[in-house]
């Protein structure tokens, strides 16, 4: 195995990590959260945040993967450290660092890898954020440039965890509860989707077999029930914070049409049902400061209503500014909201009667989820109706 060289001030770095006290604890929900939403990005079946200790790398956020850490010697994530830059590799079968490795010739048959630095506020690469693909692939520059957001992201979040846990333990009743909350959160998190994830592995695998094609049509409704169920609780986990728990503050700079793309992408499935396509239109770049996992799923609840609530041969269209302030609009040409429901469509719980009538999926969380994280980033959401459809536009602040 070829040796990695060590950062000169390992002590350092690996002090830092240790300041962080993520390891071995129950992996942090917005870390998870962030895996996820790379994952879906980049379209590959694993992304992980892997931090980078003395002899083994643990993920502190996991997607896809069922090791909460594996041994340093079969890490790809390692070679990011010292390099501090992003590390791409096509197809690992041909690289002659990783050809030979356990995870590459036998599970999870690792081909691809893309892996960017997580550098935090001092300067100490922590480890890597990273997307895996059991099947070679490239990547081009927009998408190392997502991926370096998403590390940057994570970077932050890490950052704020440990800030959380720092006042906490000087005695602030808001960090404690909020704490208390992330456990609770990442517990339920941990013992909720480790044994359906473990479920979900053997129902791929089940799927890969020929001999089980019969099967398919068995097999399918599964799994696919499996992640509903996960996203089901995370919905209702969200929709009711208890209030003196608040969201954290947002947290690093993004670009306003990447958490365009990333709500657009959670929505493919109910958009794949249309003959009338999404238009979206980004007419410049926009940054934002923005924590980009909870943005992206305020945007998409309100995408996600609009979807189910306009009929598939009319029109949806999503359009991003920044005069006078960074803004995302959804205007839709659907059913509507009838005369005098308009002042309660953010209460929580709340199903209008176009919801009832229609038999539309939810619960009554969408609006009011969308609202809470949109004014924790210090901006509004606002719903208004006219001749032309419903609109939902996000205003958010400049970012400095």
């Amino acid at each position: 195995m070829e040796r990695v060289p060590r950062d000169p001030d390992e002590k350092a770095r690996l002090a830092a990590l240790q300041s962080y006290d993520v390891l071995d604890r129950p992996r942090p929900a917005a870390l998870d959260d962030l895996t996820r939403l790379a994952a879906s990005m980049f379209d590959t079946p694993m992304a992980a945040v892997s931090l980078v200790d003395r002899d083994r790398q643990w993920f502190a956020g996991s997607h896809g993967l069922a090791d909460e850490q594996t041994p340093l010697d079969v890490s790809f994530c390692k070679y990011v450290v010292p390099a501090g830059q992003p590390l791409i590799v096509p197809d690992a079968t041909r690289d002659s660092r990783f050809a030979g490795l356990p995870n590459v010739v036998g599970k999870p048959n690792v081909r691809f890898y893309a892996g960017a630095p997580i550098v935090d506020e001092d300067g100490h690469t922590l480890g890597a954020m990273c997307v895996i693909d059991d099947r070679p692939r490239r990547v081009d520059d927009a998408q190392i440039r997502n991926l370096v957001t998403f590390a940057g992201q994570a970077a932050v979040h890490l950052t704020s965890i440990r800030n959380r846990l720092r006042m906490a333990d000087l005695g602030d009743e808001l960090a404690r509860a909020s704490q208390r909350e992330d456990d609770l959160v990442a517990t339920i998190t941990h013992e909720l989707r480790t044994p359906v994830a473990s479920i979900q592995g053997y129902l791929e695998i089940l799927g890969d077999q020929e001999d089980l094609a019969p099967y398919r049509r068995l097999i399918e409704p599964i799994h696919r029930n499996g992640e509903r169920l996960v996203s089901m609780v995370d919905h209702l986990l969200a929709g009711t914070r208890p209030d003196e728990a608040p969201l954290p503050a947002p947290v690093g700079p993004v670009e306003l049409d990447t958490v365009v793309a990333a709500a657009v992408n959670g929505c493919r499935p109910l958009m794949a049902l249309r003959a009338e396509s999404v238009r979206v239109r980004c007419d410049a770049p926009v940054r934002v400061r923005a924590d980009l996992t909870r943005l992206a799923h305020a945007i998409g609840q309100l995408l996600r209503n609009a979807l189910l609530f306009t009929p598939a041969d009319r029109p949806i269209t999503i359009i991003t500014g920044s005069a006078p302030r960074p803004f995302v609009e959804i205007t839709d040409a659907g059913v509507g909201i009838p005369a005098g429901e308009l002042p309660f469509v953010f209460d929580r719980f709340y199903r209008g009667r176009y919801a009832r009538e229609q038999a539309v999926p939810g619960v009554g969380l969408g609006l009011t989820i969308a609202r809470n994280i949109v004014e924790a980033h210090a901006g509004t959401v606002t719903v208004d109706v006219s001749q032309a459809g419903v609109t939902a536009r996000v205003t958010l602040p400049v970012a400095a």
